[in-house]
């Protein structure tokens, strides 16, 4: 009896956490446009216009934060609630529409548009969206969360079909996208490679049987293990460092065609709002996760009780109905408190980045959030993705933001350029952060500049003394 209920309910878990982390996946603006489409498909769910709490649907006198969902638990906590209203709406001065056109911020091309685009005619129709839920899931650095397998499962696709994706999106710009690590990047990447003889296939060894050792520079131990001379292994490195990025995604984030450049607002409706509150500009702050409609959603239940009073083929069509207007009211709610209590705890952990900008931003990684609110790390990731959050100086920047464990060097590298009487080079820079407390590589330095687009020394160089000026 207990193996009879367990498999009945087994099939309902798993669409209702399939359907949550596809909800989880959505910008308000692509929730909006799912639940709509899912009212016109769907009798049996109703939209009840009123303003309410979406969260315990306590009726609300405005559009504030309910008094039963937003109690803090400390003083300084934020006022963290799921707002009524379905969009930001910004004051006279803040009115986008209102500026010149000169001045209206233009969206960036994301990672999974610039790679949808590429395998359009590539792509089967059928493997659209198993596609876009792999590149929505990939993490910042462009690798997969979940293996293989976990992915068919969610999608509720064939491994044979999930093999077939990944690889086409492993092969396109930037390629190595949707591999399980900078090893596997590596070794895609050198499939896309001409083969030239020997140093090609001496770089696929080294990143098979040597990959830690090439990562530590045990050029005499590389040698030894395969029996070639420490000579052609450098030459070998070299390759490796010049033709191929153990990181697919931050490659693309520094190609000048990601939301870091120089105009970081690039959204024109937030998903999340957060202002000083408006009794004590020094208190709590107050942080607002808009709705995807103004209401709420609810199963019909006049189509419930409609259903008791029929007979024949009709009771198991509406049955249907319901169940799936109820499994989406329960998806959507559990999206909801996903995202208050992902918000909760971002704020509380960075509210000096909140208040004073990107050079107080802690390092923070999405797993130990996880670990924190109690879900699977690739949730926080799903989270994350496509939202943006409007901060109380005006800035709108896109959530994932939060965790760029770069951007405090990033802007303290800016500074340092900003304020040099003379270009200086990498490792200049680098020794300056390193009195300061930061152990970063020349490299790595190199990689911060190309990202904030600033132009190596010797460039620099030229340019001021063109301009008259430093760059």
């Amino acid at each position: 009896m207990f193996q009879v209920q367990e498999q009945s309910q087994r099939p309902l878990t798993t669409a209702h956490l399939a359907q949550t982390m596809s909800l989880l996946l959505l910008s308000n603006m692509e929730l909006r446009d799912t639940v709509m489409a899912e009212l016109s498909s769907n009798p049996a769910l109703e939209l009840v216009e009123e303003t309410v709490c979406p969260n315990c649907q306590r009726r609300l006198n405005n559009a504030g934060p309910c008094p039963a969902c937003s109690i803090q638990h400390q003083e300084q906590d934020p006022i963290v609630f799921l707002s009524p209203r379905d969009s930001f709406r910004p004051s006279r001065s803040q009115n986008l529409e209102e500026q010149p056109p000169d001045h209206e911020p233009a969206a960036p091309e994301d990672l999974t548009t610039h790679v949808l685009q590429q395998l359009a005619s590539d792509l089967h129709p059928d493997d659209r969206r198993l596609a876009i839920y792999i590149l929505s899931s990939l993490d910042e650095d462009g690798f997969l969360q979940d293996p293989p397998a976990i992915i068919a499962r969610s999608t509720r696709s064939s491994f044979f079909q999930v093999d077939r994706v990944l690889k086409l999106i492993s092969q396109v710009d930037p390629p190595g996208l949707a591999t399980t690590g900078p090893k596997q990047a590596l070794l895609a990447q050198l499939d896309l490679l001409p083969d030239d003889g020997s140093i090609l296939r001496l770089a696929r060894q080294i990143i098979e049987g040597y990959f830690t050792e090439l990562g530590r520079r045990e050029i005499e131990k590389i040698a030894e293990g395969l029996e070639i001379s420490p000579s052609k292994i450098r030459q070998a490195a070299a390759f490796i460092h010049d033709n191929l990025n153990p990181y697919p995604g931050r490659a693309f984030w520094g190609s000048g065609r990601g939301p870091q450049g120089s105009n970081p607002n690039v959204y024109h409706s937030p998903d999340i709002l957060i202002t000083h509150n408006p009794s004590d500009a020094k208190g709590p702050l107050v942080v607002e996760i808009f709705s995807a409609v103004s209401g709420w959603l609810r199963v019909n239940p006049m189509f419930s009780k409609a259903r008791a009073r029929t007979n024949g083929d009709q009771i198991e069509e509406w049955s249907k109905y319901i169940e799936r207007a109820s499994l989406f009211v329960k998806c959507l709610q559990q999206r909801n408190n996903t995202m208050r209590r992902l918000l909760q705890t971002l704020v509380i952990k960075q509210r000096d980045f909140i208040m004073n900008g990107d050079r107080y931003l802690k390092p923070m990684t999405r797993a130990k959030i996880a670990d924190e609110i109690g879900v699977h790390e690739s949730t926080i990731s799903r989270a994350v993705a496509h939202k943006s959050i409007a901060l109380p100086d005006g800035r709108i920047i896109p959530l994932a933001r939060f965790f760029d464990r770069s951007l405090a060097v990033r802007d303290r590298i800016k500074e340092i350029v900003k304020n040099e009487k003379q270009p200086l080079t990498d490792d200049q820079i680098a020794d300056i952060l390193k009195n300061e407390g930061v152990n970063i590589a020349r490299r790595t330095v190199a990689k911060y500049r190309s990202i904030e687009n600033i132009l190596p020394a010797r460039l620099r160089h030229r340019n001021g003394a063109r301009n008259g000026e430093q760059v």
